[in-house]
């Protein structure tokens, strides 16, 4: 048993800023014992992640990035190309072990913060704060209690929603015998792959030089895919797209990201907390959610360091949790071409204010000229329909 200001569960994206935050008090605050949780190396591990994101270069985990691009595109299902350089912004691309061993050696030389290996099997209040109970690599148990615990873990099942999308995907890392790559211009979007009757499908690349890069197959539907689609998929874009025809695959990387209206609770008890997916910071029109997390943990730091309680902010501001709700159902009905769509956001809306609503911090007349954008008419019927649809519990 040890004792704690805070606990989080967890040491993945959400887990870790976290505890970055915490152990790195301004000058003349008070230092915080935190424990920071995480499983015992093994089947519970997560495999390697890349997350990307977008801001003004001079970030705190500049240093760790594997690449980083001034120039974007994207190219409509007809082949033709949308470009620009929206600036201050720069897309990151930033790899998971790269951030866990800057983040790691920070928090090495911090006395005030203790790392736990151990499977987690329950958070939950006690007199006084909170209690986390699991068991350590050897099978024993172990119990942490804090005055406030932070739960990073994904939630077995999603909450019930109107609409639930998978983002779903599967990449390579590709090294090619022969130059191939822009490497000042990242593919965010190319829709020059099949379209699947609901949702929508695009390839994404990510150049780390001329003759490597990630090559992602992307889908935005019901149901995830096996393996062998993605691979036929990767397949026919590479050659037929990108036209690459003598390339060896590195590494590969695949996962699921839910895209869903569901309601997510940010907290689970007087005490306990659910930050990162788990406390909604995943953009349910995006997918993206490394930058959200940042900006979740930033504020919780604030309110712990000033001794206030630290219930998790909203990581989106509810008007666009409000409109990611219409294009969600406008996607998934049909009632849209998602491909059209997002080409046409590009093509006629500035690239940086595009970026900035995607984001999340646009502004309200921003967001209004962005929707005058879109298809109108079917946008409007989807905005009447919603109060009406129930919300179910999604089968994955």
């Amino acid at each position: 048993m040890q004792d704690a200001d805070a606990v989080i569960v967890g040491a993945g994206a959400a887990g870790l800023s976290l505890a970055y935050r915490l152990c790195e008090p301004a000058a003349g605050a008070r230092r915080l014992r935190v424990l920071l949780v995480d499983a015992p190396r093994g089947p519970l591990t997560p495999q390697e992640r890349t997350w990307c994101y977008w801001e003004a270069p001079g970030g705190p985990f500049d240093s760790a990035l594997t690449a980083s691009w001034e120039r974007l595109r994207v190219h409509g299902p007809d082949g033709t190309a949308t470009q620009g350089r929206p600036a201050p912004f720069r897309y990151k691309m930033l790899r998971s072990r790269d951030f866990e061993a800057l983040v790691g050696a920070r928090l090495s030389g911090q006395d005030t913060l203790v790392r736990v290996g151990a499977t987690v099997e329950s958070v939950r209040d006690v007199a006084g704060g909170a209690e986390v109970r699991g068991r350590d690599e050897a099978g024993r148990p172990v119990a942490l209690r804090a005055r406030w615990a932070f739960d990073s873990r994904p939630p077995v099942r999603l909450p019930p929603a109107r609409t639930t999308l998978q983002q779903h995907f599967r990449g390579w890392f590709v090294d090619s015998r022969r130059p191939a790559f822009d490497t000042t211009t990242a593919d965010l979007m190319d829709f020059r792959t099949p379209q699947p009757a609901q949702g929508l499908s695009f390839g994404y690349v990510l150049p780390l030089s001329e003759h490597t890069a990630l090559v992602e197959y992307t889908e935005f539907s019901r149901r995830i895919a096996d393996t062998a689609a993605y691979e036929r998929a990767l397949g026919q874009y590479t050659a037929r797209v990108l036209g690459l025809d003598a390339f060896r695959v590195t590494a590969v990387e695949q996962g699921a990201i839910p895209m869903t209206d569901a309601r997510f609770p940010r907290r689970a008890g007087r005490s306990v907390f659910r930050i990162g997916t788990a406390g909604g910071a995943t953009r349910p029109s995006t997918g993206y959610t490394f930058a959200a997390v940042q900006r979740q943990s930033a504020l919780i730091a604030a309110a712990l360091l000033a001794g206030r309680p630290p219930l998790p902010p909203p990581p989106h501001p509810a008007w666009h949790r409000a409109l990611d709700a219409v294009l969600l159902r406008a996607l998934d009905s049909g009632r849209v071409d998602g491909a059209e769509l997002f080409t046409g956001l590009f093509r006629t809306v500035p690239m940086e204010r595009l970026l900035r609503f995607l984001d999340g911090r646009s502004r309200l007349w921003e967001d209004v000229t962005i929707g005058l954008r879109t298809p109108v008419l079917p946008m409007l019927r989807t905005v009447a329909e919603l109060p009406l649809l129930p919300r179910r519990i999604a089968v994955r």
